[in-house]
C-alpha cells in the first residue's frame, strides 16, 4: 500500500509546518537492515502512533531518533525545532530536548522517587517542577519517600513518565508503555498523556496495543519490513479494517 496523504485531524492541523522531521532514516542491527529509508514528519503539540508488527522496525526507529545507536549503525536527517539532531550524540539530543521512556523504565534503585526525578531535573526547573510533576502523577507524591524499584509496575511507567518531563523535553519518545499493565493503570496514563498533549508536548508512541494507541493519537505512521505503509491521521486506521489486518493483525 501506498503511503497516505495526510489530513486534517478533528482536533489538530497537519498543515502546520513540522516540528520533528525524519528524513531518509536508515538503521541496522548487526548485520540486519532494519529501518529503511523512511520519512516522516510529527507536529508541535500531537500524538503520533508508530505502529506495526513485531519486527517491523519501530523501536530501532525510536532509537535512532533518540541517537543512541552507533554512528555507523544509521543514515539519515532528523531535524527538531530546526535543531539537527543527526549530528549529535545521545546526551547532546537529549539536551535538544528529546526523552526517551524505554520498555524497561530503567528506574535506578537504590534512589527514591523524589530523588530519581531531581536527579534528571534541570536547575533551575523551567516547566515541570516537583510540585507539577506530582499534580500529574498523584500516586507519585504520595511515594516520594518509596524506592523507586518498589514501586508497582503501573507506578514506575508513572515515574519514568514524570522523570523524562522532569528535564523540560520538547518531544516524548514512549516505547511499549502499556506493556503489563492493568487497563485501569493503562486508562490513568492515556488521561495524563492527554493533559500533556493539551498543554502542548509532542509525543511519538510506540505500543503493541494498536486500537488503544489509535484512539489517543492524532496521526499514525505504520511500518512494515523496514518501509513506511501508512502516513495519515489515527481515525483513518480505526475506520479502515483491511489496512488494520494486514498490518496490525486488527
Amino acid at each position: 500500500m501506498s503511503t497516505q496523504t495526510m489530513e486534517k485531524n478533528a482536533n489538530h492541523a497537519t498543515t502546520a509546518p513540522a516540528f520533528l522531521s525524519v528524513w531518509d532514516l536508515h538503521a541496522y542491527y548487526g548485520e540486519s537492515y532494519i529501518v529503511q529509508g523512511i520519512s516522516f514528519n510529527v507536529h508541535e503539540g500531537e500524538i503520533l502512533a508508530l505502529l506495526g508488527r513485531n519486527g517491523a522496525g519501530k523501536t530501532s526507529t525510536l532509537r535512532a531518533i533518540a541517537r543512541l545507536e552507533e554512528p555507523e549503525a544509521r543514515k539519515g536527517e532528523i531535524w527538531l525545532d530546526h535543531q539537527p539532531l543527526h549530528s549529535m550524540k545521545s546526551h547532546e539530543a537529549s539536551q535538544a530536548g528529546l526523552g526517551l521512556v524505554p520498555e524497561d523504565r530503567r528506574i535506578i534503585p537504590g534512589l527514591t522517587v523524589e530523588e530519581n526525578l531531581k536527579l534528571a531535573q534541570i536547575a533551575p526547573p523551567i516547566g515541570w517542577s516537583l510540585e507539577r510533576l506530582y499534580d500529574l502523577f498523584p500516586r507519585l507524591g504520595e511515594r516520594k519517600n518509596q524506592d523507586g524499584v518498589t514501586l508497582s509496575g503501573g507506578e514506575q511507567q508513572m515515574l519514568s513518565i514524570a522523570r523524562a518531563l522532569a528535564r523540560d523535553i520538547k518531544v516524548l519518545l514512549l516505547d511499549e508503555p502499556y506493556e503489563g499493565l492493568a487497563p485501569v493503570i493503562v486508562d490513568e496514563i492515556e488521561k495524563t498523556l492527554n493533559v500533556i498533549r493539551d498543554q502542548g508536548l509532542t509525543t511519538i508512541l510506540v505500543e503493541q496495543n494498536a486500537v488503544r494507541a489509535l484512539q489517543l493519537a492524532d496521526r499514525a505512521v505504520i511500518l512494515d519490513t523496514g518501509g513506511i505503509v501508512f502516513d495519515g491521521t489515527a481515525a483513518e486506521v480505526l475506520d479502515n479494517a483491511e489496512l488494520r489486518a494486514e498490518y496490525l493483525a486488527i
